[in-house]
C-alpha cells in the first residue's frame, strides 16, 4: 500500500533529561553518615531538541549507538516517559514492543500476562479470548503458558511480548530491538510479520542495530547521536552514514588504545632502566661490580607497524574493497644478504587467513645495509567484517628467523554490504545458464 501524506506521528523539539545522583545510599548506616551532607546531582540529556515526522503507512527506522537516545524516544512515543520539552502528536492507536520486561508482571503466568498486556493495549476480554490461541501459537509457548514469567528465558519473554503486540492490531507499531534476542527461526518469523505489516499499510517505527534490516524494510530512517538528530533520509543513506560514524569511532578508539599501550611500554622501559642504574650503583658502593655478560648482538629487529590507505593516510579501519598498505619498519644492525620479509594476517580466533612474503613472490631483496628499512605490503582488502591481527617477520635466505612479532597489532574491516558470513568477501558474479 502507498504511504499517505498525512503524518501518523509528529515529534517537535522534544527533549528529555534525567537527574543522576553522584552519591548512592543503599544502607541505613550510609543514610545516617550522609544525613548532613549535601547531595549533588548531574543532569543527563537523553534527547535534545528532536524533531521528525512519520507518515501513515511508512516504515521508519531509528539507528544509533548505545546511549544515543533511541529507546528513550520510543518510550516517549509509547507514553511510558513524559518529555521535558517539546510535543508529540500521534494519529492512531499504538502497539508498543519495548525493552524486555516492560508490561509484564514476573509473578503472573504467561496466560495472565497475555490478558494483562493486551488489556493495557486496549483490547477487551472478548477480543483477547478470540485471539488467545493465535497469540500462544505464534509465540510457540503452549507448554509453558501457565508457568510464571519470571521462570521464562529472555527469548521466551520476547516471543510472548512480540506476539501480543502484533495481535493488538493497532495502526502504529513501535518495535525496540525485536531481533536482538531470540533464535534465528523466531527472527525469520518477525521479518515475515514486518513484510505483512508493510503490505497492510501499517505504520512501523523500528529501533535496531541491524542496519541490513533497516535498509531492507524501512522507507526512511533517522540517525541519533548523543541524543540529537544526526541525519534523516532514505534508509540506504542513513545506514551508510551510521557505518561511517562507527568506522570513525572505531578508528579513534584504536588510536587511543595504541597511544595508551605505547605510554605504558615507555614507562615500563624507563622503570627497567632506572632499576638497572640503581643496581649498578649498589654494586659500585659495595665493591667491585660484577662483570656484565656480553649480550648477543641482534642482526635486525622489527621496530614498528602501521596501516595506510591508498592516499598514504594512517588508518586502522577499512571498508571491504579498499587497499590496505601494511608498513613495517625494520632496523638492521648488520648487513644481511637477501633477507626474507613477510607478514601473516590472522582472524580473532588466531587462524592464519593470509600470508605474504618476498620468497613466495620471488623477490630478491639484495644486500640490506645497516640502518632503517621499510617494507610495504599492499593488499586489496577482501576480508569480511571483523578484526585482523598482523604478524610481521624477517628471516635469512635459509629461512631461519631473524625477528618475529606475533600478533603485534590489528586493523578492523567493515563490510558495507553486510552479506558475508565467511572470513573473506570476494567480488563475485553468479551466472545461471540453462
Amino acid at each position: 500500500m502507498a504511504i499517505s501524506a498525512a503524518p501518523a506521528i509528529s515529534v517537535n523539539h522534544v527533549s528529555k533529561q534525567f537527574t543522576i545522583p553522584h552519591e548512592k545510599t543503599n544502607s541505613l548506616k550510609g543514610a545516617f553518615v550522609n544525613i548532613f551532607r549535601k547531595n549533588t546531582y548531574e543532569r543527563f540529556y537523553a534527547l535534545k531538541d528532536v524533531s521528525f515526522e512519520v507518515k501513515k503507512g511508512e516504515f521508519f527506522g531509528i539507528l544509533g549507538r548505545n546511549g544515543s537516545g533511541k529507546s528513550t524516544l520510543l518510550k516517549i512515543l509509547a507514553g511510558v516517559y513524559t518529555a521535558n520539552g517539546g510535543s508529540v502528536k500521534i494519529d492512531g492507536l499504538v502497539s508498543p514492543f519495548l525493552e524486555l520486561g516492560i508490561g509484564f508482571n514476573p509473578e503472573l503466568s504467561g496466560r495472565d500476562n497475555i490478558y494483562l498486556n493486551a488489556t493495557v493495549l486496549g483490547l477487551s476480554t472478548r477480543e483477547i479470548d478470540a485471539k488467545f490461541d493465535s497469540i500462544v501459537a505464534f509465540s510457540e509457548l503452549e507448554r509453558f503458558i501457565d508457568q510464571k514469567i519470571k521462570n521464562y528465558s529472555s527469548g521466551m519473554q520476547v516471543r510472548l511480548a512480540f506476539s501480543v503486540a502484533i495481535h493488538a492490531n493497532r495502526e502504529i507499531l513501535l518495535m525496540d530491538e525485536v531481533l536482538a534476542v531470540g533464535d534465528s527461526n523466531f527472527q525469520s518469523k518477525c521479518l515475515r510479520e514486518f513484510a505483512r505489516y508493510k503490505e497492510m499499510g501499517k505504520t512501523v517505527i523500528l529501533v535496531t542495530h541491524d542496519i541490513a534490516t533497516v535498509q531492507r524494510y524501512c522507507d526512511r530512517a533517522m540517525l541519533l547521536r548523543a541524543g540529537e538528530v544526526a541525519m534523516i533520509g532514505t534508509a540506504e543513506e542513513v545506514g551508510n552514514e551510521y557505518i561511517y560514524q562507527n568506522m570513525s569511532d572505531e578508528e579513534k578508539r584504536i588510536v587511543k588504545e595504541q597511544k595508551a599501550a605505547k605510554m605504558k611500554e615507555e614507562a615500563a622501559a624507563s622503570q627497567t632502566l632506572l632499576r638497572t642504574e640503581k643496581e649498578n650503583m649498589g654494586s659500585e658502593q659495595g665493591g667491585a661490580a660484577k662483570p656484565l655478560e656480553p649480550k648477543p648482538q641482534k642482526v635486525a629487529e622489527i621496530t614498528g607497524v602501521e596501516f595506510l590507505d591508498r592516499d598514504g593516510k594512517v588508518k586502522n579501519v577499512f571498508e571491504t574493497g579498499e587497499v590496505i598498505n601494511i608498513v613495517v619498519t625494520n632496523k638492521f644492525y648488520k648487513e644481511v644478504k637477501d633477507p626474507i620479509f613477510g607478514v601473516i594476517i590472522r582472524d580473532v580466533t588466531k587462524r592464519d587467513v593470509f600470508a605474504l612474503n618476498t620468497m613466495y613472490q620471488k623477490i630478491r631483496t639484495g644486500l640490506i645495509e645497516k640502518g632503517t628499512t621499510k617494507i610495504i605490503y599492499s593488499i586489496k582488502n577482501y576480508f569480511a567484517t571483523g578484526s585482523y591481527y598482523v604478524s610481521p617477520a624477517i628471516a635469512r635466505n635459509d629461512q631461519s628467523n631473524i625477528d618475529w612479532k606475533d600478533n603485534t597489532c590489528s586493523f578492523q574491516v567493515i563490510n558495507k554490504k553486510f552479506n558475508s558470513v565467511a572470513i573473506v568477501d570476494f567480488e563475485t558474479e553468479i551466472i545461471i545458464s540453462q
